[in-house]
């Protein structure tokens, strides 16, 4: 999902290293889709990405960035591919013995997509700015008022997403080569975020992956969609004081053999008029998939389920079944993906209960997607492979533009930070008309899974 972000830009992120650490964090190396769908934005747009050219052959448009979006493996340009820019979000067993009997894929690849977790062994009680020091830009609130505050629900939430990006981004970094752009906005009613995106890479097309940490108070329109929800709220002087922050991330890789992923932790809180606050997380991890591999289906939900048993039984099956509703193109009649996990407005049985449970499937970005990509690395692909993922990446950008909460919020209000709320958009996509898989084909086996759900584990 994808919401809306309001910044402005420093002058160099340099300059807001010394602002939030000063001389602490002297030599420390400076360097979305956001949560904040609450107020407008007060600054100066910058473009996230450059290089960028148009190319127009008949009715045929495509719109690339820096000449090498929509390129087969033989480096012939796909046909007919419709480049979108933004810089900017089940068979009843999933064939277990399949997947035991190749399950060395797996764990060569999770040994190279392995975390160190000495930090995290002892994250309660660790050095915030230790911590700090492996994040991909300093934090979004000052490194004073994080150590002041280190008890603060809020403050454990923004080192987590901190650390989730982190180690994402350079996961991604390892298996791609290439860099993440690190581009750091403000927002002048309280707040900021940090947005890392790589284009163009060697294994991924687009890789976007955003932080934001907001706080003001709630517009009305936002008051209003969250009462729509069953929230009571109720403001002092009309005003309703929030803090928000989350990480998200969509992945779009270049071979359609490897799934797209994309995953949203995210924490808010609301102060109302007696000075009591109201909390809830939300978040979730899901796969898009072009073909279906069972194996890999297995493996990503099978994942995810062990980071939900840890807390409950429940959360798994609860939440599986959820991310089926929501990430479904009703016009189309079929799931964006083989789905994950989704949860909103999850307020008990207490907080740090609930805080402990954000954070083991915040841990499992890397475990559940990297060894997929690992295992797919060097896949071969046809023409008319990559012809069928450009059709399923029109899907997902229909989800996203058509039904997604947050970028409907932000496409209509004003001030809103276009590029990252769009963020979550493949550069390339395509539609065919009364497109249809012949039958008995892989084509036709993905589509049957999206138009009927299936328990993978």
């Amino acid at each position: 999902m994808a919401t809306i972000l309001f910044y402005s830009v420093n002058k160099t992120a340099q300059t807001t290293a010394r602002r939030c650490l000063g001389s602490q964090l002297k030599g420390l190396a400076s360097a979305g889709e956001s949560l904040s769908p609450l107020s407008s934005a007060h600054s100066r747009s910058v473009p996230l990405l450059t290089g960028t050219r148009w190319l127009s052959r008949g009715t045929k448009v495509r719109f690339m960035s820096h000449g090498t979006a929509g390129r087969s493996a033989s480096g012939k340009t796909r046909r007919g591919a419709l480049a979108l820019g933004g810089a900017a979000a089940v068979t009843a067993a999933a064939a277990v013995a399949g997947f035991l009997a190749n399950t060395d894929h797996f764990q060569r690849a999770e040994m190279a997509t392995r975390v160190p977790r000495t930090a995290k062994e002892t994250e309660e009680e660790g050095d915030i700015l230790e911590r700090c020091r492996g994040f991909m830009s300093p934090p979004v609130t000052d490194i004073n008022v994080l150590q002041e505050r280190k008890d603060e629900m809020r403050t454990k939430m923004e080192m987590l997403i901190m650390e989730t990006q982190a180690e994402f981004c350079k996961a991604l970094e390892k298996v791609d080569g290439g860099k993440f752009k690190v581009d750091r906005w403000d927002r002048k009613e309280g707040g900021g975020g940090i947005s890392c995106v790589m284009q163009d890479g060697k294994v991924f097309e687009k890789a976007g992956v955003n932080v934001s940490v907001v706080s003001g108070n709630l517009t009305e329109e936002a008051a209003k969609q969250m009462r729509s929800r069953g929230k009571v709220l109720k403001g002092k002087d009309g005003k309703l004081p929030f803090v928000a922050m989350g990480v998200s991330s969509v992945i779009h890789p270049k071979n359609p053999h490897i799934p797209t992923v994309h995953f949203n932790y995210r924490y808010f809180e609301v102060e109302e008029e007696d000075g009591s606050k109201q909390w809830w997380f939300g978040g979730g991890t899901d796969l898009t998939p072009v073909y279906i591999d069972k194996e890999d289906a297995f493996h990503f939900h099978k994942t995810l389920k062990d980071a939900c048993d840890k807390h409950h039984p429940q959360h798994y099956p609860d939440f599986k079944k959820w991310c089926d509703r929501y990430f479904y193109v009703r016009h189309r009649g079929e799931s964006r993906g083989i789905g994950g996990i989704f949860f909103d407005d999850l307020d008990s049985p207490n907080q740090e209960e609930v805080f402990s449970f954000v954070k083991s499937c915040a841990r499992t970005v890397v475990p559940c997607y990297l060894p997929i990509v690992y295992k797919h690395l060097n896949d071969s692909f046809t023409d008319e492979e990559k012809d069928w993922q450009q059709v399923r990446r029109g899907r997902y950008v229909e989800f996203n533009l058509v039904y997604d909460r947050g970028v409907k919020f932000g496409l209509a209000t004003p001030g809103s930070r276009i590029e990252s709320i769009l963020m979550s958009l493949p550069l390339t996509a395509r539609w065919e008309y009364m497109h249809e898989p012949a039958k008995g084909t892989r084509e036709a086996e993905m589509l049957d899974a999206l138009r009927n759900p299936k328990d993978w584990v």
